[in-house]
């Protein structure tokens, strides 16, 4: 009788260790999904914030000469003054012989530095990825900026005319006001597992941006508000 019961209690451990495997990583996969799609419509609120807002001029003026934009929702502070920080965001990319912007990549954001002008835990980032090259470096696994490719920060403020010259141009706001985000140093890395999640199979950000291999529909309101800004 023992003997059965022990049986019993092995096969049961078998199968409910057959379903953990099979139904785990679905129920992983599923999270990832919602997670990137609620990325993708924080990114569009925050795109939008920022082209409402008049002290951002030069960002309105410049984004048609983007060859593609990152857009984090929000870039938490891990320290106070100083510290590690970081967020996720989407990188979406101008596509000039379509004349439209492609489907999102996602990318972490990481080591960033906030310095004393921030006064908050959290930050919106948006920055044009200006040349060729920073879109090269992008394709990589991880790239620093700063050493990979320049970063500068973009003038704020009604009249911004200043001529800036980076393949970066940040552009930071903390609870609605200019944030002294220092970007110089932090590591942009390729959010693979949200990549996958997001189109059902693993892609690289060349796959997405430059061969668009892959589209998902729940990007359209994004891509869409990002081609009227760009006109």
């Amino acid at each position: 009788m023992k003997k059965n019961k022990f049986h019993a209690l092995i096969v049961a451990a078998i199968m409910l260790s057959a379903w953990l495997m099979t139904s785990a990583p679905a129920a992983l996969a599923a999270s990832d999904a919602a997670e990137a799609q609620a990325l993708v419509e924080k990114a569009q609120i925050t795109f939008n914030s920022f082209m409402r807002d008049k002290d951002y001029g030069y960002l309105h003026q410049n984004l048609a000469k983007a060859k593609a934009v990152l857009i984090y929702p929000q870039v938490l502070k891990a320290g106070f003054i100083l510290g590690g920080s970081g967020g996720t965001g989407v990188l979406v990319m101008r596509d000039r012989d379509r004349n439209d912007w492609t489907d999102p990549a996602f990318y972490t954001l990481g080591s960033v530095t906030f310095g004393l002008q921030i006064g908050g835990e959290a930050a919106e980032v948006i920055m044009l990825v200006m040349t060729q090259k920073a879109v090269d470096t992008l394709f990589s696994n991880a790239m620093k900026l700063g050493p990979d490719a320049s970063i500068a920060v973009g003038p704020v403020g009604a009249g911004a005319k200043a001529n800036v010259v980076a393949d970066f141009i940040s552009f930071t706001r903390s609870k609605g006001a200019y944030a002294g985000l220092n970007l110089e140093g932090s590591v942009l890395d390729v959010r693979d597992s949200l990549n996958k999640a997001y189109y059902g199979q693993a892609v690289r950000p060349v796959d997405i941006l430059a061969k668009r291999a892959v589209s998902n529909p729940g990007a359209k309101g994004l891509r869409d508000d990002l081609l009227k800004a760009s006109k």
